[in-house]
């Protein structure tokens, strides 16, 4: 996706959960970015899960048709040990995606790591780390829960992937399997994050 660097446009932002799902949606003008609004989805009082889907699907459409995104960005399930869990997680993924699309807007994944290599640098990065990089670089404050920066984050990820230069220096190959976007690393990697620091010295963690 090209995006006209003249061109003001919307990018919602989802971090998938099953207690909390984080939001936010990021307002793109020129080179200038900022935060329209981000918060998280409560669901942890729910506990029909089925119940859970629905309210995931009409919360999503409702951002969409109140802040009229150009794209959302998604977080990719984390493959971890308990299937369950992960079957959860994918499972509130895929009604978020479908909300988005069933709106007619464009979707895109990314993986956890990817996320936060693209934020802050590093795959490893907390989620402190992420919060706080994305603060100073919107100029907001810290909220109340690290889902509602992480779902920011995916809107972020997704801007830095289109935009950056640094996606120009990591090329154009693809990462296997769910999560999509380009690779979060590549033997230059290390060297092309030093050279954007140069050009964006916020998005340092200190």
């Amino acid at each position: 996706m090209k995006n006209d660097s003249l061109e003001k446009y919307r990018i919602l932002g989802i971090d998938p959960g099953t207690n909390y799902m984080g939001y936010g949606v990021l307002e793109v003008e020129g080179r200038t970015l900022r935060s329209v609004v981000l918060g998280a989805i409560d669901l942890h009082k729910m506990t029909d899960p089925y119940a859970k889907l629905r309210y995931i699907f009409e919360r999503v459409g409702a951002l969409v048709d109140e802040y009229r995104p150009r794209e959302a960005a998604l977080e990719s399930p984390f493959f971890g040990a308990n299937v369950q869990s992960m079957l959860k997680l994918g499972r509130a993924q895929g009604v978020a995606m479908a909300a988005a699309l069933s709106r007619g807007i464009a979707v895109a994944e990314y993986a956890p790591l990817r996320i936060k290599q693209s934020i802050t640098g590093r795959g490893a990065a907390t989620k402190e780390q992420v919060a706080s990089v994305i603060c100073r670089l919107l100029a907001i404050d810290t909220p109340s829960k690290y889902d509602a920066t992480d779902g920011m984050a995916a809107a972020l990820c997704h801007y830095f992937a289109t935009t950056s230069p640094l996606n120009a220096a990591l090329g154009n190959e693809r990462v296997k399997g769910l999560g999509g976007g380009k690779k979060a690393a590549s033997k230059n990697g290390s060297q092309s994050w030093e050279q954007f620091l140069h050009a964006h010295p916020e998005r340092e963690i200190h």
